[in-house]
């Protein structure tokens, strides 16, 4: 759907092909061997309706939040559509560059957006939010910036009369969830947007959550297809929502940490402005030829992301995911060789 002149309806799968390294969708490869076989052995329970009762009272403990407060969706980007169906803003405010679906979603409802544009670095600034805006949504850390807004900061957008909504996709990724308000039960109007697709690989399954006052929360199941998420899936959300889970996503955030350094520290050193500080398991790069440059990655072999659809970026920008080691040696080596750069060897400065 392109709305003054950005496709919102352009994802990094679209990047993404058979044969290619993807550094263009920021999703793990796919599930642990444990989890892979939970889902496996659900399929037994297939005959019978989804029950999300289990997988609602996990999601609820770890948060520390109340049943009431918890509504599993068909992913992160259901919780987007619902949230659109279900509420009237008078004032629809999106925070960008950030993803887009939330968005997409309020415009299909038929809701007029008003847009507000962070500059470079992108960090938050509370008072760039219009006082009488009754509908905000921002990412924490945001897609596709890897920024991690404070808690702070995003505390002080809440207030009676506004409805508060941070997409937490990955708040998973960051080492102690750090600046999370997924547990914060005494913001007026928040909602908190999370998603098991990108830690655990499932983004075939379609899992995520909200997590909102009681009576919001109900505002939302009417408007929700009934059995809107299947077994496999209430399977993994109550899994990945145990202490076990909770502690190996933990192991993994720590260890991306070094990853994305070490690859950000590559990305300068062949003169690519890179967004820092960065939190996620992405990171967001500026170069002049950018487009020309992901195509040449492409011919050698490696998907990454295009910027230019995300509001408020433009034709300089890339996303690239952070993998491991290999990976992100193997996007520096690409882009160090001549096929990838210009005649002088450097990317344009």
């Amino acid at each position: 759907m392109p709305t003054e002149g950005v496709d919102l309806a352009h994802h990094g799968d679209v990047e993404a092909a058979p044969g290619l390294l993807d550094l263009a969708v920021n999703v793990r490869p796919g599930p642990p061997d444990w989890l892979a076989a939970a889902l496996r052995a659900s399929v037994a329970d297939l005959a019978r309706y989804p029950d999300a009762t289990a997988a609602t009272a996990a999601v609820a403990r770890r948060h520390g939040r109340a049943p009431g407060e918890v509504l599993l969706t068909n992913g992160a980007a259901e919780a987007f559509v619902l949230l659109a169906r279900a509420l009237a803003p008078r004032r629809a405010v999106v925070v960008h560059p950030q993803f887009t679906e939330p968005e997409q979603a309020l415009r299909a409802a038929g809701h007029a957006v008003e847009r507000v544009l962070l500059p470079w670095p992108f960090a938050l600034d509370p008072a760039a939010v219009p006082d009488d805006a009754d509908l905000v949504v921002v990412g924490n850390p945001t897609n596709p910036t890897s920024v991690l807004h404070p808690a702070a900061a995003l505390a002080a957008l809440a207030r009676p009369g506004r409805v508060l909504v941070v997409d937490e996709a990955f708040a998973d990724a960051v080492p102690g969830e750090a600046e999370s308000l997924a547990g914060r039960a005494d913001l007026p109007g928040l909602v908190v947007v999370r998603s098991l697709t990108k830690t655990w690989g499932l983004a075939g399954l379609r899992v995520g959550y909200v997590l909102a006052a009681a009576g919001l929360v109900e505002r939302l199941r009417a408007a929700q297809p009934l059995w809107s998420v299947s077994t496999p899936a209430l399977v993994a959300a109550e899994l990945c929502s145990g202490p076990a889970a909770v502690g190996e996503a933990a192991v993994w955030a720590a260890g991306l940490a070094p990853v994305r350094h070490a690859l950000a520290a590559g990305l300068r050193e062949l003169g690519a402005e890179v967004v820092e500080p960065a939190a996620g398991p992405f990171l967001l790069l500026r170069l002049p030829g950018a487009a020309g440059v992901r195509e040449r990655l492409r011919a050698a072999g490696i998907a990454v992301r295009r910027g230019d659809t995300f509001p408020g970026l433009g034709p300089d920008y890339l996303r690239v995911a952070v993998r491991d080691a290999a990976a992100g040696g193997a996007l520096l080596a690409a882009l160090g060789a001549e096929a990838a750069l210009p005649p002088d060897g450097r990317l344009p400065a």
